[in-house]
């Protein structure tokens, strides 16, 4: 995830860079709006491996509504951005924390402890990615 993450970091700061791509203000305002959700979401890194594995999972999917929110209400380039950032997120959607007790998991599988802070990593270089781009 945090490779995917960090392609897309790349892409977007260059874009701007480039001048492809000019934020307007409401991409500004909604991208902040996005970067302050994902950090109430993920946490520090220092309290996440504190936490249990249902909670990590339960914040890592708050980090998908955040960024499904957000991409219901933007069109354009930003938009195409949160979509990356999801499709990046997405193998989270296929966690489980619980135990099956013999029944049918849905095609959910248990995620490793390297995953977690794989997937909170990512979500933190996106949260510092909507930064750099919104004050640029």
């Amino acid at each position: 995830m945090q490779t995917t993450v960090a392609s897309l970091a790349e892409e977007a700061e260059r874009q701007i860079r480039d001048g492809v791509w000019e934020l307007t203000p409401s991409d500004r305002s909604l991208a902040l709006q996005a970067e302050a959700g994902l950090r109430e979401a993920v946490g520090s890194p220092d309290t996440q491996e504190l936490r249990s594995e249902k909670d990590r999972l339960e914040r890592l999917r708050e980090v998908l509504a955040v960024l499904a929110i957000a991409l219901a209400r933007t069109h354009g380039r930003l938009a195409w951005f949160l979509s990356g950032a999801i499709t990046a997120l997405e193998p989270v959607l296929h966690w489980r924390a619980l135990d099956a007790d013999h029944g049918s998991t849905f095609g959910t599988v248990p995620a490793s402890p390297e995953q977690y802070t794989d997937a909170e990593t990512a979500v933190r270089h996106l949260q510092d990615t909507l930064t750099r781009i919104t004050t640029n």
